[in-house]
């Protein structure tokens, strides 16, 4: 990993989330990459019961 890039935690580094019902889709933190740059910002997402994000 070069010094500008972390692992998602949202997705653990996978680009892929999984609801409850075991359905995989791209994550939406990370678009798929499985990390994010240092220079992102940290949005303030809206989460439901489930830590999943509220369009």
């Amino acid at each position: 990993m070069g010094s500008q890039e972390f692992a998602c935690k949202a997705c653990e580094g996978t680009g892929l989330l999984m609801d409850d019902e075991q359905w995989q889709f791209t994550c939406s933190i990370c678009h798929g990459d499985g990390f994010i740059s240092v220079f992102e910002t940290a949005e303030n997402l809206q989460v439901d019961d489930n830590n999943r994000v509220i369009d």
